[in-house]
């Protein structure tokens, strides 16, 4: 009988449940009694937070799942990167093998959790509802229907070679396609849910599927940036790299359309390496979600474009005019004519500035406004909220070494030319646009939702005038519509130019996220860099900081998107 009155209530809104408690004060007893009868321990309901954390204690799965984890991650490193160095001992067939591998145990603990682990009437007593919002997993879909066309284009390129090559580049790509499918569905349905049965061992499924995701964005990673890095001819460091295996002589495509191919599923190989992103950090919401019994209830924010005019036009006229610097950039910088290849890196480097001047002028009147705003911060554990500020943090280091690598080499050369000064722009507003963008995100992430402080402050308002008996009937009603429509005009106002400025923000990440995604490559093309640092070690920077901050990109543009929604 508690339960179900329980549930009654809970259903009413906030303002329907105060009115309940103001219009009969013994509520309040009678529902602190049915709090405190829910805490009690009960066989058919969820268990105690306290007897939760005795066995997460007592248990092992953390550690375990853990090194699992870290195991597979490292033996992962060690094969891309020696199928990526030598293609004698440590071939790509060989790498392919163990994705294979790890991508079948995968599908098959992906299956034991629906069929068995889910379906248990004690697994899943508790959602989190900040876990998998539907805008993440609206991405992860899309970056995933790309990723698959991406698989078929690679078997349909791999076919040709079937006759003088391994049928586990057929194989692998048919695999993966199956995976990407299955964990799409899985991650969609499952992306919520706090285990309570079998933890031990979906922690180390988690896990896993965790590291598995992860090994496949290192191989994407590696292949997108060998194929997008140019080798000097005066360089012999990667004569045996494995994305030049099929040119050779020994090895023909047997029809034509090969090439076609090959060329299709390199452009869209950044976006299996955002799906393995999102997958990844999907998966690790859910695995730190596994035994809690934290419900924070569900929250339906709508989506709605209607307060804001001039941020979505700003930011998509940057993002045509960046296309179109983009698509000259990349047509020219293949010239062999000199002043062609110094136009287009000028053209490119100007419009990277204007872009990050831009937004770093707004990121800083935004920061202004949560200075000014009284939205309370949000307290209490939360993996998601966690996660998004560790991977906005991490992954802007990426892109703030390559800006301080740059620096560094520009003054220590003297700065000498135009194009040495424009870099040296580029890189020292990249180095402040970054650090104004992750404050500006994470005070909108730890800041309470609008639509809910503005609840609260109209009811206050309400109470207030009700609350002064000597006045009239007229007197309140009028008092009452001053003070809600003060009150909403002054949260407007805010809410509006927070709203303006996370749009043009947003799209502005979306243009900084395809110009190398897609292939510009300025710190190759303009050789200040290699020449000092030399080229294998700029390489190395490049190479590994240059993910980084694409992904930093792609992550600020869900993270904007939330602080969007609320504001």
């Amino acid at each position: 009988m508690f339960r179900t009155s329980n549930k009654l209530l809970s259903r009413k809104t906030p303002n329907e449940a105060r009115e309940v408690v103001e219009a009969h004060p013994s509520n309040i007893e009678m529902a602190a009694q049915m709090e405190s009868i829910q805490h009690l321990p009960s066989l058919a309901g969820p268990p105690s937070v306290e007897t939760a954390r005795k066995r997460d204690h007592n248990g092992s799965g953390w550690l375990v799942s853990g090194i699992i984890c870290v195991n597979i991650l490292i033996l992962g490193c060690a094969l891309v990167g020696g199928s990526a160095f030598n293609s004698v001992a440590i071939t790509a067939v060989h790498r392919q093998i163990f994705l294979i591998v790890l991508l079948l145990l995968t599908v098959i603990w992906m299956f034991f959790y629906t069929i068995f682990t889910f379906r248990s009437a004690q697994a899943v007593f508790y959602k989190d509802s900040h876990a998998g919002p539907v805008w993440l997993r609206a991405g992860l879909v899309f970056f995933g229907l790309l990723s698959l066309i991406m698989d078929i284009f690679k078997i349909a390129n791999y076919v040709g070679y079937l006759h003088c090559d391994s049928p586990v580049k057929v194989a692998f790509p048919i695999v993966q396609a199956v995976f990407l499918f299955l964990q799409t569905y899985f991650l969609w349905t499952h992306a919520k849910d706090c285990v309570q049965l079998h933890k031990n061992f979906t922690r180390c499924g988690l896990a896993l599927t965790l590291s598995t995701n992860l090994v496949l964005w290192m191989t994407a990673v590696t292949e997108e940036s060998l194929h997008q890095t140019d080798i000097p001819e005066n360089v012999s460091v990667a004569h045996s790299l494995y994305r030049a295996s099929y040119e050779e002589d020994k090895c023909k495509c047997s029809y034509a359309s090969c090439r076609i191919f090959k060329d299709a599923y390199y452009y869209l190989y950044p976006f299996n390496i955002e799906y393995s992103l999102f997958a990844s950090a999907m998966t690790y919401v859910m695995w730190k979600n596994v035994g809690r019994l934290v419900d924070h209830g569900h929250h339906h924010v709508k989506f709605r474009l209607k307060d804001v005019g001039l941020g979505p036009v700003a930011g998509i006229l940057l993002v045509l005019a960046g296309l179109a610097t983009f698509v000259v950039y990349e047509v020219d910088i293949l010239n062999e004519d000199p002043d062609k290849k110094k136009k287009a890196l000028m053209i490119h480097f100007i419009m990277n500035i204007v872009i990050v001047s831009l937004m770093s002028i707004t990121t800083t009147i935004g920061c202004v406004i949560y200075r000014l705003d009284k939205r309370e911060r949000v307290s209490g554990e939360n993996p998601t909220r966690s996660l998004d500020v560790g991977l906005l943090v991490g992954a802007s280091m990426g892109q703030f070494i390559i800006s301080y690598f740059t620096i560094v080499a520009v003054v220590a050369t003297g700065a000498k030319g135009c194009l040495n000064g424009l870099n040296l722009a580029w890189a020292i507003l990249t180095v402040v646009q970054l650090g104004l963008q992750n404050f500006f995100i994470i005070e909108g992430l730890h800041r309470e939702p609008s639509h809910i402080m503005q609840a609260t402050a109209l009811h206050t308002n309400v109470v207030a005038v009700q609350s002064h008996a000597e006045m009239s009937h007229v007197m309140e009603n009028n008092k009452t519509r001053y003070f809600l429509a003060s009150t909403a005009h002054r949260v407007n106002w805010k809410r509006r130019v927070l709203k303006e400025i996370t749009t043009f923000l947003l799209l502005a990440n979306v243009i900084l996220w395809i110009m190398p995604a897609f292939g510009a490559r300025p710190q190759f093309d303009h050789y200040i860099e290699t020449r000092f640092y030399k080229f294998t070690m700029w390489a190395a920077i490049v190479n590994i900081g240059l993910p980084f901050g694409i992904f930093y990109r792609m992550h600020s543009v869900a993270s904007l998107f939330e602080v969007y929604v609320m504001s």
